[in-house]
């Protein structure tokens, strides 16, 4: 049988089924958030812990020029270390005739039988190599679907000046591999241009004479060890055969990409379901506050037939549940279904062999607490209200407001405000926080318009600061070795070419102390003009005639200033260390650099001028012609298009921003209607009684239309500037949530963002005035204007 205050909960669920399904949806879109970016980190977690692990991915890596395969030995006696497997790794040409660029490749040895004991493969279709075969191959599956290789094909391929055409014999996936990221200091995947190729050792080892020795090693560590005495007593040992930097596995360039990306799914998790969550539990406590006001007769009732304190409170909490539980149902379903998307998105950028979607019970049950216990929260003191009022307070009206004069009145400006616009101010100073809160609820939607497309705006400005003012050659030519300058001049006499500078760029090691970081070093011609240093504002920082400018993260990281000297290790060559001054810092957009004139690096290594990039600016009528002659050069071993990798940047991460934006858009639309609707009910629940009366006293639907929507419009205005307030605070977060070292991206709101959060808050608010003034324009005015007895 259905109790009284069932059936009671059930009434005023109808009779609030308009406030039910807003604030219902503004918790949905909370778990939803929080479902689905936290469902794809789990499938991510998973499926990557599951990879590595059954594929044996290693926990250390290093690069070195040729050691003797006996120091194998010596690494395998460090402490800490499990496994060592020595292999062979060469950067190769992969010439395919239809292609102007060809693709660049990195053959990777395998053992003379069977899999490697680290990294070892997936293989996709296919087989593994036979041993007495020196032409076959495996190819990395996420370049054979590019262009459709499959087993059987064959791939020319220039491995160390000779061309050899290699037979596909199977496609394969590796755990070193997820994010492809060709060599050469590139920072994003390029399935076009980079492929990956397994042969047998003894395949290759003559091409680069390799016999008996190796120029790549790996490293399983013992668990719980620590892997930086390990990582710098492995290159103590490798340091006489060319050795470069020892990284750990969160250093290693594939996962310490897919790392980054899961460290910003987990961020919005938390930030996504906050803002939601929030706002849900102010508007429980506007649609509870307004609905215990106006049942203080139930109220009263219900206490004096019998019904406790407790029973009456948890009524109200019940119906706060059915808000969450509705929330809840369509949050989960939402979530699992934006989750999935999302997950397909990664999946596209992730070369994972496989990947396992999966909404666990925790994330339902966390996210469903979470919000229940916001709205909860919500309602306490509307509840308390209803706990603490006694059946004989209840039975009397509440006792009417305060009214005083305004400010304005105070001020002597009354004539300056109608009577009209004193009543809608006379309401908002009567409920300040109310006010306050209902601003504040449209300022969160402003602020997450503006944060869902902050990765936009990042990516627009990456665009113009990186690849069209600080970049500005149409060609960039990698040499396999450094040339002497003269070689870089002697292109520009080539039919097409425009201009030509060199660049050369070192991997060094800077160090202060203790504390060292890895990075580029890039040496500009004095008269460059297609390569230029640029901060985060897109102004050009002229280089100094001696020292270095630095990046001010690097600055920061290794505590110095300008005056300061650094200690620069070359990790190639001769390997030697010399003193830098740094003669400036400078903001700019990403990753860790140190920036010289070539004049100032030459005095320094004591060398002649040279180049191991030339910078072209080409007519663009014979470009296809210069990229064709380019790629006969012996010398030359690379060759990107600046058109190619904008194109590429914006093919890998356009569609994936676009979806984001429109989800969060359509959240911060509900907000903003949760909020303006629900306020707009529950002014009119209150102050029915006044605009019926001032209908019957001759004021039009739009005259009394006015004076409830001009309340609302007055909110919203309140609400702007708090949203800049907010959207500046949540950007700030967002961009401090990319590793600094990573990208440093501006958290300047632009006008393009804020004018577009604006707007859209401001349809979605006028959209639920429509929808008041509709509910306004058939107020029975017989029923209202009853007195109840």
């Amino acid at each position: 049988m259905v109790s009284a205050l069932n059936r009671k909960l059930f009434r005023d669920l109808l009779h609030l089924k308009g406030q039910v399904i807003t604030v219902a949806l503004v918790v949905a879109c909370g778990i939803s958030g929080y479902v689905a970016f936290q469902s794809t980190w789990d499938s991510l977690e998973y499926t990557k812990g599951s990879y590595y692990a059954r594929y044996r991915f290693a926990d250390a890596f290093i690069h070195l020029k040729r050691a003797p395969e006996s120091v194998a030995n010596r690494l395998e006696g460090i402490g800490g270390v499990a496994r060592v497997y020595t292999r062979i790794v060469q950067d190769i040409n992969l010439p395919i005739a239809r292609l102007v660029q060809p693709p660049i490749g990195e053959i990777v040895s395998l053992p003379s039988t069977g899999q490697p004991p680290l990294n070892q493969l997936v293989l996709e279709a296919g087989r593994l190599p036979e041993t007495d075969r020196e032409d076959e191959a495996v190819l990395l599956t996420a370049f054979a679907q590019r262009f459709r290789i499959q087993p059987g094909d064959t791939l020319p391929a220039v491995v160390n000046g000779t061309l050899r055409t290699l037979q596909i014999v199977g496609l394969a996936s590796s755990p070193e591999y997820v994010y492809p990221i060709p060599p050469g200091g590139q920072f994003q995947a390029d399935d076009e241009r980079f492929a990956v190729l397994w042969m047998r050792r003894h395949a290759i080892a003559p091409a680069f004479q390799m016999e008996g020795a190796f120029n790549d090693a790996v490293f399983a560590l013992q668990p719980g060890v620590s892997e930086t005495p390990i990582l710098r007593e492995t290159e103590r040992i490798l340091e006489p055969y060319g050795g470069l930097t020892a990284v750990g596995r969160a250093r290693q360039t594939s996962n310490y990409v897919v790392e980054q990306e899961m460290e910003q799914l987990r961020a919005w998790a938390t930030v996504v379901p906050l803002i939601f969550l929030s706002v849900s539990a102010f508007l429980v406590n506007v649609v509870l506050s307004r609905l215990v006001s106006l049942q203080r007769p139930e109220i009263a009732t219900l206490k004096a037939v019998g019904y406790s304190n407790w029973e009456v409170g948890l009524h109200f909490f019940e119906l706060v549940g059915v808000f969450v539980l509705l929330g809840s149902v369509l949050g989960v379903a939402l979530g699992a279904v934006l989750g999935r998307g999302l997950t397909s998105l990664y999946t596209d950028v992730f070369h994972f062999p496989w990947f396992t979607y999966r909404v666990s019970p925790g994330v339902i049950v966390a996210g469903t607490l979470i919000s229940l216990i916001s709205a909860m929260v919500g309602a306490a003191s509307a509840v308390r209200q209803v706990v603490t009022l006694t059946p004989a307070e209840a039975m009397r009206p509440a006792s009417p407001a305060v009214y005083r004069p305004l400010l304005s009145e105070r001020l002597g400006l009354a004539w300056l405000i109608s009577q009209s616009g004193r009543m809608v101010i006379r309401e908002l100073e009567r409920r300040p926080l109310r006010t306050l809160l209902s601003a504040t609820g449209i300022a969160a939607a402003i602020a997450i318009l503006v944060v869902g497309r902050i990765s936009q705006d990042a990516f627009e400005l990456v665009i113009d600061t990186q690849f069209q003012r600080a970049w500005r050659e149409d060609l960039s030519v990698d040499f396999r070795e450094p040339l002497p300058r003269r070689a870089v001049l002697e292109l520009a006499h080539l039919p097409g070419i425009y201009r030509a500078e060199g660049l050369r760029t070192l991997g060094v090691r800077a160090q202060v102390g203790a504390v060292t970081r890895d990075v580029a070093l890039q040496a500009y011609q004095d008269d460059a003009e297609l390569r230029r240093v640029l901060d985060r504002q897109g102004r050009v920082v002229p280089l100094p005639p001696d020292g270095a400018l630095l990046s001010e993260q690097l600055a920061s990281a290794l505590r110095v200033q300008p005056g300061n000297v650094v200690a620069v290790k070359q990790l190639d060559g001769e390997r030697r260390t010399y003193p830098v001054r740094v003669a400036g810092l400078v903001d700019d957009l990403a990753g860790l650099q140190i920036y010289m004139r070539s004049g100032a690096l030459e005095a320094m290594l004591g060398e002649d001028p040279s180049a191991n990039t030339a910078l072209l600016k080409v007519d663009p009528r014979q470009l296809v012609g210069v990229q064709h002659r380019l790629n006969d050069m012996p010398q030359v071993a690379a060759i990107t298009s600046r058109a190619a990798i904008i194109r590429r940047f914006r093919e890998q991460s356009g569609t994936s921003m676009l979806i984001i934006s429109a989800v969060l858009s359509a959240f911060a639309a509900t907000i903003a209607v949760g909020v303006v609707y629900n306020n707009a009910r529950v002014a009119l629940s209150a102050r029915s009684r006044d605009l019926a009366s001032l209908r019957v006293l001759g004021f039009t639907r739009t005259e009394i239309s006015g004076v409830l929507l001009s309340e609302l419009a007055l909110q919203v205005l309140l609400a702007l500037p708090l949203g800049v307030l907010l959207s500046r605070w949540f950007t700030a977060w967002v961009v401090s949530i990319v590793h600094p070292e990573l990208f440093r991206l501006p958290a300047e709101v632009s006008p393009q963002r804020l004018a577009f959060a604006v707007l859209v808050t401001l349809i979605a608010a006028a959209a639920s005035g429509l929808l008041v003034r509709h509910k306004l324009d058939h107020l029975d005015l017989v029923a209202v204007l009853k007195t109840r007895e």
